[in-house]
């Protein structure tokens, strides 16, 4: 089971002057993680900007330690999987082994050891983990094996007995040590312990910004809170010195991420600590003060939330909601045990879209939970209709091991989930497509992810990366770069994507 996205479908007939797209089905590979820890992927192919071995230039550049590799220094290389949230754990790694004078390698065989952050939590996820660690192996030999899936050690090792160790996720210091043991540091004390600013695993020009660790809700089929434990949230003044740092270092947009980002600062009691308050609104508002895009990304839809929405209209924050509602049926979400199940979402919505009219809504949903019947489905298409949800991704049910659902009764037929996700994206699809083709015409601010030969991909204030649409530019981009922030005139439309060219004024 693949999880789809707002992303283009396999099989899509091109319509327009030039097929400026990712190959078909990219963004449904990797990450195949639903519940309420649940981000969507970050990169395309398992992935590709994370791979040692197709890792590109521009994230292991020589001002890294690749290419400007000094005579005798250490070398890893990084193989991250799973959630932005996982990408994080290993920017964060990788910068602190950069800091004990270890250089990052592009490649498995240039390394002296290789780390492998894992996804644990479908079997399909496991199983591309597992793949990953295997490759490694036989590429490198010497394997340190992290992240989720390393919170059952005997599964790893009962299929790779020869890795060199297992840590489960957030273990930082374990990870350390075992790279020590591995491949002993050799720092130069001049160059290796003053790095300019974190090793970056995405673009330079944005950032995830993780804020929180954990979650405290009990979803029946989720089993993250088991993997990652409750919530633990970051203080304010460090997500802000974490943030300045990285506007500093030329980021164009933060993208705040936890597993329930509502929920931040609960555990600490929304203190206020050097200045800053650790609630979500001030937060984002503290954010906003930066100058740089800041995208929030899954939000549950609390009462709280509508304080944020202000923030919004001011432009303080960017107008998008990533909101899990996971389902529309009351029934349904109760036996989910989602949290807010009994929300009124529809008039949160109007009331959100009467505060700030250029919202975007982006959220996940599953079908063929058990016990969904056709009247529940028609039910979650019907919602759909109303709240006209502007990027949607829905994925089919799976069992996961050690979550309540399993225990569930009626699970519903393989053939009925297919059947039901199928008329599901036919119509978020068609939603789509009617959104993007009433923003023809208008002129908007997009933010340049890249730039060849034949033009250059952008992106909307309603798109976050890799996991919604983009705006292509075909003339006039030569002397556009990465990070840059214009505005454009939309004259083209799609399923997913715009076209567009840069406003002359």
């Amino acid at each position: 089971m693949a999880p789809a996205y707002a992303a283009k479908p396999a099989g899509v007939k091109m319509t327009f002057r030039r097929a400026r797209r990712r190959p078909p089905g990219l963004r449904l590979a990797l990450n195949k993680c639903p519940g309420p820890h649940y981000m969507p992927p970050i990169m395309s192919q398992n992935p590709p900007l994370l791979r040692p071995d197709l890792a590109p230039s521009p994230i292991f550049d020589s001002a890294l330690g690749d290419g400007g590799r000094r005579d005798g220094q250490p070398t890893i290389g990084m193989v991250s999987l799973g959630c932005p949230k996982a990408l994080v754990d290993s920017e964060r790694i990788l910068t602190r082994l950069r800091a004990e004078g270890y250089a990052i390698s592009p490649d498995y065989k240039g390394a002296g050891a290789v780390i492998v952050n894992t996804c644990g939590f479908l079997d399909s996820a496991k199983a591309e983990s597992l793949q990953a660690i295997g490759e490694a192996l036989a590429e490198n030999g010497k394997v340190i094996v992290t992240g989720c899936l390393g919170a059952e050690p005997e599964y790893i090792t009962g299929a790779h007995p020869s890795v060199l160790a297992v840590t489960g996720p957030q273990q930082y210091e374990q990870v350390l040590d075992a790279v020590h043991h591995a491949v002993p540091p050799s720092p130069d004390p001049f160059v290796d312990l003053l790095p300019a600013s974190g090793v970056k695993l995405t673009p330079r020009h944005y950032s995830y910004l993780k804020i929180s660790e954990g979650c405290n809700h009990a979803c029946k089929f989720c089993i993250i809170p088991d993997m990652r434990g409750k919530l633990v949230s970051r203080p304010a003044h460090a997500v802000m010195r974490e943030a300045e740092k990285l506007v500093e270092a030329g980021v164009r947009e933060l993208l705040v991420i936890s597993q329930d980002t509502s929920a931040y600062g609960l555990d600490r009691k929304f203190a206020t600590e050097r200045g800053h308050r650790a609630h979500i609104t001030d937060l984002s508002r503290d954010l906003g003060s930066l100058g740089a895009w800041v995208r929030l990304h899954y939000v549950y839809p609390y009462p709280h939330v509508r304080d944020l929405i202000p923030l919004m209209a001011d432009g303080l924050v960017l107008p998008y909601l990533d909101i899990p509602f996971q389902h529309a049926h009351p029934d349904v979400l109760k036996r989910m045990a989602r949290p807010a199940a009994a929300a009124r979402t529809l008039d949160e919505i109007a009331a959100w879209r009467a505060a700030c009219p250029e919202i975007t809504l982006r959220s996940t949903f599953i079908v063929g939970y058990p016990g969904e019947t056709e009247a529940e489905f028609q039910t979650l298409l019907d919602w759909l209709d109303e709240a006209q949800l502007d990027r949607v991704g829905c994925f089919q049910y799976e069992n996961v091991a050690g979550a309540r659902a399993n225990l569930l009764p009626d699970h519903v037929p393989a053939e009925v989930k297919q059947e039901r996700w199928d008329r599901f994206m036919e119509k978020a699809q068609a939603i789509s497509e009617a959104k993007l083709a009433a923003k023809v015409g208008r002129r908007i601010e997009v933010i340049v992810d890249s730039v060849d030969a034949d033009g250059a991909t952008c992106r909307t204030q309603a798109d976050a990366p890799e996991i919604d649409g983009n705006l292509f530019i075909d003339e006039g981009f030569e002397g556009l770069t990465p990070g840059d922030i214009v505005t454009v005139t939309v004259d083209e439309a799609g399923e997913y994507d715009l076209w567009g060219r840069l406003d002359a004024g």
